[in-house]
């Protein structure tokens, strides 16, 4: 065996160079290949969100390469090679067996609630429902009640949720978001115990901090942008200091070209060039130069090829494109792996 570009290589004939494979499409062909008992086992442990995103990987996967097969397995086995699952170590190994799985970004929540041993319950089981679904529950309560559900999930979650209610309602639940510093612990036992009895289960939530103008933007960050334009302007109407301290902490897209060379060299290196070509389809041309700027010269050729040959594509697909990549900027940014400067960069 030989070494090549990173990649472990047979000694007769050379693999072609491997495509960039997203870690959910690896995780995806990983579970594919382990058969329907074993995977469903692995997904038994896993959090609402991870397995709607791989499930909808495994979904739209198609004519998968044996290389590309050969790669995921060869991957995973490197990542836990090292580790032991014999009671010395364990966090260790669900730490690299996720995180290689399932990338940073989305193994960050599945891995503290393993780790603490933790099972789902109460507010929690909102988080495996869909947004309309948790909308309806939620739809006839207090609005302050509807601001503690809002703040306590994922703001993509969030978005979603509040997407669902009416216009006028949505504007009250985010103005408590935003003002919504804390909770009693008591008062958060209740709603929990409440939910619990819809859904049953045991242990009780802990959090008793929650939203905050920070929590506010963070959900902004994730709505459409028709209706996230639309919250802004009554949030203006109502208090244009609000307004701007939240416009102040969001950090969208374009804000990219105002983050340092070496940090968006960092982010390119997590970001896979799919994801990438879509979500500069709409983009502006300063954060364009400022992602060829920091490539290498052939890398940009290609880039810039692929975007000529990528027919049109829908607002959506580009957004959601985008979104991604602002969340690995803010994971990025959160363990002080990059600096965003600008919007966003405050409380980060």
């Amino acid at each position: 065996m030989t070494e090549e570009n990173g990649q472990f290589q047979g000694d007769n004939a050379p693999r072609k160079q491997q495509r960039k494979i997203p870690r959910v499409e690896q995780a995806a062909i990983l579970l594919m290949s382990l058969g329907e008992a074993d995977a469903a086992e692995v997904l038994k442990h896993m959090g609402p969100k991870e397995v709607q995103r791989v499930g909808m990987a495994m979904a739209q996967m198609r004519d998968v390469s044996k290389d590309d097969v050969t790669f995921v397995i060869d991957q995973f086995v490197d990542a836990v090679g090292g580790q032991t699952g014999l009671g010395v170590g364990n966090d260790d190994y669900i730490r690299a067996m996720l995180t290689q799985a399932l990338g940073d970004d989305k193994a960050a929540s599945l891995i503290d609630r393993i780790l603490v041993g933790g099972n789902t319950t109460g507010l929690d089981t909102l988080k495996w429902m869909e947004p309309r679904a948790v909308g309806d529950i939620i739809r006839y309560e207090h609005p302050q009640i509807q601001a503690i559900v809002i703040s306590y999930l994922d703001p993509d979650q969030a978005a979603e949720i509040l997407a669902t209610l009416d216009e006028k309602v949505r504007l009250d639940v985010m103005m408590r978001v935003a003002f919504l510093e804390s909770i009693q612990p008591q008062a958060l036992q209740e709603l929990n115990d409440i939910l619990e009895k819809q859904f049953s289960g045991g242990s009780a939530a802990q959090t008793s901090r929650i939203g905050g103008v920070k929590r506010a933007a963070d959900i902004m960050n994730f709505m459409d942008r028709g209706i996230e334009g639309n919250l802004m302007d009554s949030i203006k109407d109502m208090d244009p200091d609000l307004a701007s301290t939240i416009e102040d902490l969001m950090f969208v897209f374009d804000n990219l070209k105002e983050v340092d060379d070496r940090g968006i060299q960092a982010l390119l290196r997590e970001v896979s060039s799919e994801v990438l070509v879509v979500a500069l389809k709409g983009s502006d041309e300063a954060v364009k130069d400022k992602i060829f700027k920091n490539m290498s010269k052939r890398a940009a050729e290609l880039l810039q090829d692929d975007l000529e040959a990528k027919g049109p594509v829908k607002v959506s697909e580009v957004e959601s494109a985008q979104k991604d990549i602002i969340s690995v900027a803010r994971r990025m940014a959160e363990a002080g792996e990059i600096s965003l400067g600008g919007a966003g960069e405050e409380m980060m």
